[in-house]
Formats: structure tokens, sequence, C-alpha cells
């Protein structure tokens, strides 16, 4: 039986995450802070709490659950939750987006880092790499679930519905996929750039069942996704719709797309830094 979370713990954990995010991405003048600080409660609670992995990392991943980062963009947060959760030194972490780094702007594999299996950043393409290692794991008597992040804005991709479309039918029910409904696009609200409409109906008319939670409320998160593992192996894939807050933690950054991918400057990231507890040590 699974001990119960540590939410206190877990809280703490983000603050920190999200003090990486800002720091990262002010470093170095480039990056993408809004979704990434949106999104930290479901990395750390993916990490901490509800996948079961090795850190010490290995790319087949067998018997492990694996997760792919479709909306390679936030690559910050996913950088600062792999260190924190052991994959790697958290003193890498300040290498972010610098030549020679392998902490790059969008993840990729040719440098080796240990927690990525995909390089993705290229919208749409996530979920077909998910569906594909889920069904290796299944003919292969793997019985662990393959996760997914997608952004809301990649579903305007139409490979995502294509893949959509495979999984259902295909029966994909080892995966659990995401997408982090914050209503933001990087050239404004999704509801006036391409609006997607009742995306749940979408999803649940293709074949999968379909859940929705508050993704910055942790205990809310937790709860939808035991729920969505509950209900693998049952014959569909599972989708959980997590509204999140773009720039969560840091007041100045929240509900807008115009912090999508822009870098705070010294006195921003004063002001940020100053809302964000330190309580693991900054790298």
């Amino acid at each position: 039986m699974t001990n119960p979370p540590n939410l206190e713990n877990l809280k703490r954990i983000c603050s920190q995450v999200r003090r990486d995010i800002v720091r990262m991405v002010h470093a170095v003048n480039s990056g993408h802070p809004g979704g990434s600080l949106g999104c930290t409660e479901y990395f750390v609670t993916l990490y901490s709490y509800i996948m079961k992995y090795d850190s010490s990392f290995n790319m087949e991943g067998q018997d492990e659950d694996v997760f792919f980062l479709s909306n390679g963009h936030i690559s910050p947060v996913f950088y600062s939750v792999l260190a924190r959760s052991g994959f790697f030194e958290v003193a890498e972490l300040a290498t972010f987006r610098k030549i020679g780094s392998r902490l790059q702007g969008h993840p990729a594999t040719e440098e080796g880092l240990p927690g990525v299996r995909i390089a993705s950043g290229s919208l749409g393409q996530g979920l077909s790499a998910a569906i594909g290692v889920a069904l290796s794991k299944k003919l292969n008597g793997d019985d662990r679930n393959v996760f997914v992040l997608m952004g809301d804005g990649e579903q305007q991709e139409g490979q995502v519905w294509e893949a959509a479309i495979f999984a259902a039918h295909n029966k994909v029910d080892n995966l659990i996929a995401t997408i982090d409904y914050n209503g933001q696009q990087i050239d404004g609200p999704i509801s006036e750039v391409n609006d997607l409409g009742n995306l749940k109906a979408k999803y649940e008319s293709f074949g999968w069942v379909v859940l929705e939670c508050n993704g910055n409320n942790i205990e809310e998160l937790i709860r939808t996704l035991e729920d969505a593992k509950s209900k693998s192996g049952k014959g569909q894939p599972v989708m959980v719709l997590m509204t999140t807050e773009m720039g969560k933690g840091v007041d100045f950054m929240e509900g807008t797309h115009k912090w999508h991918g822009v870098a705070p400057n010294d006195e921003q990231l004063a002001d940020a830094l100053s809302q964000l507890e330190e309580t693991l040590g900054d790298y």
C-alpha cells in the first residue's frame, strides 16, 4: 500500500522548483517561465508521489512508469524536477540554455540527459511517441503506465487527433495523458486565437475516459491522477484536463500569455524570488 502523500513537503518542493524556474530563465534572458510555473504542481506530484521509476535512468524504462513531455518549451520545470528527483546534479541547472549544455531550451537526447527519452518541442508529436511506448510495454508484458503532458494550444495540431483516434481504437489503456489547460498560447488567449471548444466532449467522443482537475491544487491533482491510474487497464486511454494558471506563484506573471516566453529582468527576478520561499537550497 502506498503511503499517503506528505502534502506540506510537496508544497515546499514546488516553491523551490518555482525559484529554479525564474532563476534559470533570468540567467540567460531566454526561456519559457509562464507554462513552467503553471505546471509545477503536476511535475512535483508526478515525480514525488505518482510514478514508480529509477532515477539512475535507463532509456528502456522496463518495469517503470515513464513520462514524455510533448510541449517541450516548458523545459525549465522539467529540468528542475528531474534534478530535484536525483536524475542529475542540481548544480547543472546553472547551465540551462548555455552553449554545450545538456539542458537545451527544448529537451534533446543527443547529450544523454537522464530522464529525457525523446527530443520534444515540435508540438503535436508527444502523444504519438507515448502511444508507441505504451504499446511496446504491452507487447513486453510490462504493466506500468506511460504518462504524457501536452499543452492546450498544442491541441490545434492535427497529429494530436490522429493519435487520439489511434489510441482509443487500439485500446491503449496503459496511457495517461494530461493537457495543461491554462487557456493561453504565445499569441494570446486560446479563445481568441483558435478556440478549442469542448475538449472533454471531443476526447470522450473519440473513446477516451476524461477526468478534470485544478492542476494548481495538489490535493485535487493527487486524487485525480490516482483515479486515472485506477482506470488504466480497462480498455480505454485516460485523459486528464488539468486547469492551471500560467505564471502561477509569481503575481505579476499570473494569468497572461505575455510571460509565455519572456525572461524577467533583474528587478522582476528579485520581486519573484521574494514571493517564493527557498526550501531546498538554490543551485
